[in-house]
């Protein structure tokens, strides 16, 4: 959602980590080899970056793969030839490889990445050139702590990568009699932005030539003493700045703002490789959101992504082209009810293709330069991205997936949207595995509408029989559900278990129009809710839904979700489960760290007046506890800023005092997401033993789930998985039939 160890813990923190279900191992059945399970989850292999060489025949990728052992992940480059699909591996099994990338350097067409090929101590990801005919590598760069967001010049001759600089002092450097000091001396907010605290360092864009020998040479920082970031963080990436096709000029991006916390506020500058010290700004004007910029391949224009209302983060996305000679601007996606992401430019630089939500997908399509033209690439049932426009200009390299199966790559027809899938990463998984049937329903809303929801049914789904539902609650608020693959909340993998599941695009979500997402705003407990209730009472109704076995589900938002269904969902669901969801609105203000998103959202602080107060009050859950009798599933991680841990730790009281069945998974090294491979086995074992207890009636041994157990016991019971290296902490009231 946009919301995108203390003196005396010592103790309290080790019996933390004993906390998990003794009997919770031992309750996991094997489940048949033709259904999904979390371990096979995991060990499906994860498309990464792409790029296309010159001649447009050949493309690069990435594959990573997780050890559930090991507890960590290595990656795999491969080269492929577009005409045949056929891949060659390059490099295996390193530690990291990123931004990949097709060039000319001083040795000729060399294939560019930031990897790691070891993990540990003293290893830092750092940028090398790899020979696309034999694998061997070349080390370019040897820069302390490592660099990120490696870019290629067009002619090769320079390399253009982000470090950080620290720039601010800790409170050693202070008070240097007091070397053993750990404190924080705090002036002003985004002091820690959703799971990391601010190291006193920021990312600054840096150019080096390369050598003759193919080395980097020293480096020239074009923020230099800047306390502002490039790319703007938490989530930009090396999209967010680009070299125009002489080499002589980059375009990049920087929030460069007073009131970070309370801002969208990025531009796009321009700076020259001759001055490097000297910016223009030229978005200056806009006051939203505006980066991502890529120039035309004559050098005339740039594209960039733009917002346009201040402090809305979940804006339409416009794609806006500037002309550099004329310096004026112009819409291309004017008159475009819905957003857009990633503009490229086609060959010859009459056109931009992108992609945007669509009725519960993300299709691709071509917008004309000055505006016009708009028609769509791609069809079908999946979440489609661009990767790269052949330089045929017919032709582009796209990945593509569904709710059943993740990311492959594909040659893309521009003009007929006839597709072509080059990689086949997980066939040999899939191919003995059953899969869920995926059925679009359009449902009436409260206020005559039409809600559209996605339905999930178990393999060999049998309408004579009586199913469990799960009600999927979105996050963002303003994130479509689409036709993605998520490693966590997996819909082929709920119903690998036996639930159907209904995922409803409420209001607030993009791909329906920009009212249907604006609605979502200054209304969180209002209609959103009733479409979300709308869309499962048409399933309850129907004869294959058991409608005494019904939970709601959700994370971020969708944690929200379930806290304000917790008080007002009338008896429809036997359970819930809520990941890193906002319970209390007013202690969430005080706690969270990008302000600009709850201003937007209710107009402003909690205190602002009266009426601000009023819908502080009508839409926070916590209002509504006095109405709680539904068994919970809270599950939080320490490290998540956005939403802040203790919006768990309230609602998680709540329950307990109030004697309602609940349980709390709690992940120490974890923020808004679970990613480790070990914890994210740990989140699924927990997540699908609860339903299982409220919408199965499987009994769990072990009467009162509040003893002490090791958390190894869990894990070893699968694969002989050691947790070592994974931790965290369950805490639970029993219920009494368990």
């Amino acid at each position: 959602m946009g919301f995108r160890e203390a003196p005396g813990m010592k103790k309290v923190i080790v019996l933390l980590f004993l906390f998990v279900l003794t009997a919770l191992g031992s309750a996991q059945t094997e489940a048949p080899p033709n259904l999904m399970t979390p371990e096979l989850l995991w060990k499906l292999g994860r498309v990464g970056g792409v790029d296309v060489s010159a001649n447009g025949r050949t493309a690069v990728y990435t594959v990573r793969n997780y050890e559930l052992k090991e507890n960590s992940g290595t990656s795999d480059l491969y080269v492929l030839d577009i005409t045949t699909g056929s891949s060659r591996m390059l490099l295996e099994r390193w530690a990291s490889i990123g931004d990949v990338q097709f060039a000319d350097g001083p040795f000729g067409e060399r294939i560019f990445i930031i990897g790691m090929q070891e993990k540990g101590e003293g290893h830092s990801p750092q940028a090398w050139a790899v020979n696309p005919q034999d694998g061997s590598v070349l080390k370019i760069t040897a820069i302390k702590d490592g660099i990120g967001n490696l870019k290629v010049s067009p002619k090769g001759t320079h390399i253009a990568f982000t470090q950080d600089i620290k720039l601010d002092k800790e409170v050693k450097e202070i008070y240097v009699d007091l070397p053993k000091a750990d404190a924080r001396i705090i002036d002003k907010l985004m002091y820690r932005h959703w799971n990391s605290w601010h190291d006193y360092k920021y990312s600054h864009l840096h150019v080096a030539r390369l050598g003759a020998n193919g080395k980097a040479g020293q480096a020239t920082d074009l923020m230099e003493g800047m306390k502002v970031d490039c790319p703007v963080p938490p989530f930009g990436g090396s999209e967010q700045y680009a070299w125009a096709p002489d080499g002589q000029q980059l375009a990049f991006t920087m929030k460069d703002v007073e009131k970070w916390a309370e801002s969208t506020n990025s531009d796009v500058y321009l700076v020259n490789l001759s001055t490097p010290k000297t910016h223009l700004n030229i978005t200056q004007s806009n006051l939203g959101y505006d980066n991502d910029p890529v120039y035309s391949p004559d050098g005339k224009y740039l594209a960039y992504h733009s917002m346009e209302r201040a402090s809305f983060e979940a804006d339409r996305n416009r794609v806006m082209v500037y002309d550099l000679a004329a310096k004026t601007a112009v819409d291309a996606t004017k008159g475009l009810d819905q957003t857009a992401h990633g503009a490229t430019w086609l060959p010859d630089g009459s056109a931009l293709a992108f992609v945007s939500e669509y009725r519960g997908t993300n299709q691709i399509f071509q917008v004309n330069r000055n505006g016009g033209g708009l028609k769509q690439l791609t069809k079908g049932r999946y979440n489609w991205s661009l990767q790269s426009v052949l330089p045929n200009g017919k032709q582009a390299i796209v990945s593509f997936c569904n709710m059943q199966k993740p990311d492959e790559l594909a040659v893309l027809n521009l003009s007929d949207a006839q597709t072509r899938t080059l990689t086949h990463v997980n066939d040999k998984i899939f191919a003995g595995l059953k899969l869920p049937k995926v059925e679009e329903r359009w449902v009436d809303s409260t206020d005559g509408k039409k809600i559209h929801n996605w339905v999930i049914y178990p393999p060999d789904f049998d309408p004579t029989k009586k199913y469990p539902l799960l009600t999927y609650c979105q996050g963002g608020p303003q994130g479509q559900i689409g036709q993605f693959f998520s490693y966590r909340w997996n819909f082929h993998l709920m119903a690998a278990n036996g639930y159907i599941i209904v995922a409803p695009n409420r209001r607030g979500l993009p791909g329906f129009g920009r009212k249907w997402n604006d609605d979502i705003s200054g209304d969180w407990g209002g209609q959103a809710m009733q479409d979300i209730l709308s869309s499962t009472d048409a399933l309850l109704a129907e004869s294959y839904v058991d409608r005494n076995k019904a939970a709601a589900i959700g994370a971020s938002f969708g944690g929200y979700t379930v806290y304000w269904l917790m008080g007002n969902h009338q008896d429809r669901f036997a359970t819930m489960i809520a990941h890193c969801g906002v319970f209390n609105l007013d202690s969430m203000y005080g706690t969270t760290e990008e302000l600009f998103f709850a201003n937007w959202e209710f107009g402003g602080p909690y205190w602002k007046d009266r009426a601000t107060q009023a819908l502080y009050d009508k839409f926070s859950p916590h209002k509504f506890a006095g109405n709680w009798d539904t068994p919970l599933l809270v599950i939080h991680g320490e490290k998540d800023f956005r939403v802040p841990i203790n919006q768990g730790m309230e609602a998680f009281t709540v329950a307990q005092v109030k004697d309602i069945p609940s349980r709390f998974l709690y992940f120490p090294d974890e923020g808004h997401w679970v990613l480790g491979p070990q914890n994210g086995i740990v989140w699924h074992r927990v997540f699908f033993e609860w339903l299982g207890r409220y919408c199965k009636d499987e009994k769990v041994e072990g009467g009162d789930q509040s003893s002490v157990s090791s958390v190894s016991s869990i894990m070893e019971s699968s694969d002989g998985i050691s947790t070592s290296s994974s931790s965290s902490v369950l805490f639970s009231r029993a219920a009494s039939s368990a």
